[in-house]
């Protein structure tokens, strides 16, 4: 199955995960730079699968997905690391690892209900080996999933999920606990600016 993420890796672009993690206390900051980092995201419009911001059960930001398709590793490096509040010090670390579009669509392909529904950031870690993305499971509704992979594409290093559920435990099961050595469920919202007519979060 590993092949399959290698052979699509070998092209010249390549899908990347990258989540900022917010440095505590850095929310009033954050909302001052908002144009800064809705402008710098314009400019990977085209490329964006999928992006929003994660926080707390009481609204306080905790960090920012961007899912996109760039030429390479040194390309999302550069990407996470100019954004302007990376640079301004708004977060305190970054996720950024190769990623694999399993459904091979964008969350503007699908109609995020809020609702009486949540979205969640499934993040799943595990030592290199070869294992299956996530599946769906009962009570859940994938926007978009695929695998965590290392630079090169040999490894699998776990899965990133954006899912849409009722509880927070549905999403958490998505990923097997036997095969996950760690696993982070984090509320997650459709971020950036209007697209298409329909309106997103902020970062």
């Amino acid at each position: 199955m590993l092949a399959r993420f290698v052979g699509v890796l070998e092209t010249a672009c390549v899908d990347f995960f990258c989540y900022h993690r917010d440095r505590r206390g850095s929310g009033d900051l954050r909302m001052q730079m908002l144009e800064e980092h809705w402008a710098y995201m314009d400019r990977y419009a085209a490329a964006m699968i999928a992006r929003g911001p994660t926080f707390t059960t009481d609204g306080t930001l905790t960090g920012s997905v961007h899912i996109l398709t760039l030429d390479g590793p040194d390309a999302s490096r550069a990407f996470a690391l100019d954004e302007p509040g990376y640079q301004a010090g708004i977060y305190r670390d970054v996720l950024i690892r190769r990623w694999h579009n399993t459904l091979g669509r964008t969350m503007w392909d699908v109609g995020v209900d809020q609702g009486d529904r949540e979205c969640y950031l499934v993040l799943g870690f595990t030592p290199p080996l070869e294992v299956d993305p996530a599946s769906p499971a009962p009570g859940g509704s994938v926007i978009v999933q695929g695998p965590l992979l290392s630079d090169d594409g040999s490894a699998v290093l776990g899965a990133a999920l954006l899912v849409e559920t009722s509880d927070p435990r549905l999403a958490r099961d998505l990923l097997d606990a036997a095969t996950y050595a760690d696993v982070e469920v984090h509320r997650w919202r459709p971020g950036g600016r209007p697209r298409g007519g329909r309106p997103h979060g902020t970062p």
